[in-house]
């Protein structure tokens, strides 16, 4: 498939110049900033968003295959996997759509537009990934169209040290073999690192029936690299890319389940940016500069026959400058902002349709956010958004949000906004076999707004929080619209309004030195209109849903992590043989624990043990699709 201009000039720049980490302190500090809530990084207890993150010992101590493993235990997240490893994998937050949650990988926008505008989770492995950030809630008045639900921060490792050099691998349940190395190293101003990985599994049988195991395989390369230019200047480049397969079945006899399939999906993924980050010497004024880019390759093959192909490629250019007064209690931004969207996609003729197709859209972004901080206790800010799209009318975003720190211990967090979500490449112009697009859709509308409060006990050993939230989705695209007239499928945007609302709940607390619990419980009623003036469950959107998380230092040298993750009933839809129409049903509750055991076995060497779904649960998460049960795995770091 076709490479960007700009993949090579990235290249040719990084090969020429040394930058130092375009992250700054603000990515390396624990909790209190955070990247991705602002336009610049802000402190965590000056906003108003709900927010999750998961950091580095976190992510060693879990020592998960993949991200939305990890995903699973944050609020207002429901994830949908298409079967085991590697398969589809689908992320909702807060009861919207797939393709309403933005993701950022080192800052860089990661969906997928030949994919629906959605990121497959299931080929995002959770290797050489510094820390994550969960924003809940409407980001488009700074992120823009993908943004409607909030934004996943990804932030990969950076090197830390003057040298380092490490090794790990992994073996276990269902032929699965996990390696990897990594080197950086810090000299002066330069700072660089590389690092790599590899995935294979054999899996399980997706399908309800026969035996034939659907494999996975996934080698990422993750590369930073930075330089200090001067105490103002820094200039860095970071890039990530994946490649591989999974397998999976297909229903061929069209009765509604999928059975046995020599079905192949290859995938390339990477993202890549140069940026620049300005910061004066008084203090007064902070300018960033970014070049970004990702790309997407997709390939499908029946019986090892090539068939269906999608690629896409987004390029962004994007400038945010800031000024700081008042003692820097007040601050006014400004983004200016160019994306370029390519996609492809080919595929043999069926239905008489030709799928092949050049689609392309730009979009001219204008974005400003003003916080202050009125007093100690008192944040305030405002932030909008204009996006001059070339397919759709103007579209203009907004939020306001507001933080108050009533005593030492308690806060109270606000918000209210708008969002929008742009109609997808496929939903307008139509994908494989008997789907016909409909390029009339208007844009996805929502107004939203949130209440929290946060409370730290005796004195933060017990940090409670509690944030309900509410969502009204207009101009919803329903992507299974039946058309008589052709036998075929269309997208149309639907009449009334789809509400999400409910709570999230969060506790965590630390016992002793050495014992700390985390729990969450969700209740989500995402609900869309029957067209009869009533309303009925949107599909994978359970109402409950919880974690709880026990981090224990049993020894000096041994840390276990004992997590349960509950889902509660959902609906699903069944598709029967023509013409009998599409079929509610319902989804079987389920509870998962997961253990893993650390253990230090020398300063260099690590050994762990990780126990997926102990208790061997047989569930689904995708109507007809089988998930793996109990595997075992047996890990190895290596500090060279």
């Amino acid at each position: 498939m076709k490479k960007s201009s700009l993949f090579g000039a990235v290249l040719t720049l990084s090969a020429t110049s040394l930058f130092t980490q375009a992250v700054t302190a603000a990515e390396t500090e624990i909790q209190e900033v955070l990247v991705s809530a602002s336009l610049v990084p802000i402190a965590a207890k000056r906003s108003a968003n709900a927010i999750t993150v998961i950091d580095r010992e976190q992510l060693s101590n879990r020592a998960a295959l993949s991200v939305s493993d990890l995903l699973r235990d944050v609020p207002g997240l429901a994830v949908s996997r298409s079967g085991v490893q590697g398969s589809q994998t689908q992320i909702r937050a807060r009861g919207a759509e797939a393709n309403h949650l933005l993701v950022l990988i080192d800052g860089v926008e990661a969906n997928d537009p030949s994919q629906g505008d959605e990121l497959n989770w299931g080929t995002l492995s959770a290797d050489d990934i510094e820390r994550i950030e969960v924003i809940r809630g409407p980001q488009s008045s700074m992120r823009g169209s993908d943004a409607m639900a909030g934004v996943v921060n990804i932030i990969t490792r950076s090197a830390d040290e003057p040298y380092s050099a490490k090794l790990f691998t992994e073996t276990g349940s269902f032929s699965t073999q996990r390696s990897g190395f990594s080197v950086g190293g810090i000299k002066g101003d330069l700072n660089v690192r590389l690092g790599v990985s590899t995935t294979d599994t054999e899996g399980d049988n997706v399908s309800r029936t026969g035996n034939e195991k659907d494999g996975y395989e996934n080698t990422s390369i993750n590369f930073k690299a930075g330089y200090k230019v001067s105490e103002e200047l820094n200039v860095s480049f970071a890039a990530r890319q994946s490649d591989g397969f999974n397998e999976f079945d297909a229903d061929s006899d069209f009765d509604g389940f999928v059975e046995d399939q020599d079905r192949v999906s290859e995938f390339r993924n990477s993202t890549m940016r140069v940026q620049g980050d300005y910061a004066s010497a008084n203090g007064r004024w902070q300018h960033k500069l970014v070049i970004a880019q990702s790309s997407n390759d997709n390939e499908a093959f029946a019986d090892g026959i090539l068939g269906n192909v999608t690629a896409s490629t987004k390029d962004q250019y994007q400038y945010i400058g800031s000024m700081f007064w008042d003692q820097a209690t007040q601050r006014i931004s400004v983004l200016a902002e160019r994306e370029e969207e390519d996609y492809q996609q080919r595929g043999p003729l069926n239905w008489g349709l030709n799928p092949n197709q050049d689609r392309e859209r730009n979009t001219d972004s204008f974005a400003i956010e003003y916080r202050t901080d009125i007093s100690d206790a008192l944040t305030l800010a405002a932030s909008g958004r204009y996006d001059d799209n070339s397919e759709f009318e103007s579209a203009n975003t907004m939020r306001v949000e507001a933080v108050y720190q009533i005593s030492d211990n308690t806060r109270l967090r606000s918000a209210y906004g708008t969002a929008v979500k742009n109609p997808t490449f496929s939903e307008r112009f139509g994908f494989y076999t008997n789907f016909i697009g409909n390029p009339n859709l208007d844009p996805e509308e929502s107004t939203s707004w949130e209440l929290g409060v946060d409370m730290e006990l005796a004195p933060a050993a017990l940090i409670l929080s509690a944030t309900l939230f509410d969502s009204e989705l207009e101009n919803e695209i329903n992507g299974f619209v039946y058309d008589p007239a052709t036998f075929g499928f269309t997208s149309a945007n639907k009449d009334g309004v789809s509400k999400r609302q409910g709570i999230e709940l969060t506790a965590s607390a630390t016992l002793t030195d050495d014992l700390s619990i985390n729990s969450a419980y969700t209740y989500t009623d995402s609900v869309e209109s029957d067209g009869a003036g009533g309303y009925i469950d949107e599909v994978r959107r359970a109402r409950h849903t919880g974690s709880l998380n026990v981090a224990w230092q049993a020894t000096e040298n041994l840390h276990i992590n004992a997590n349960t993750q509950f889902n509660g009933s959902q609906t699903d839809l069944y598709f029967p043989p023509f013409p009998t129409p599409s079929q509610t049903v319902t989804l079987d509750t389920y509870t998962l624990v997961n253990v893993t055991a650390n253990y230090s076995a020398t300063e260099r060497l690590d050994i762990y043990v990780r126990l997926d779904n102990l208790l061997d649960d047989d569930y689904e998460e995708v109507f007809g699709f089988q998930t793996l049960g109990f595997g075992a795995n047996l890990g190895f770091r290596f500090d060279l």
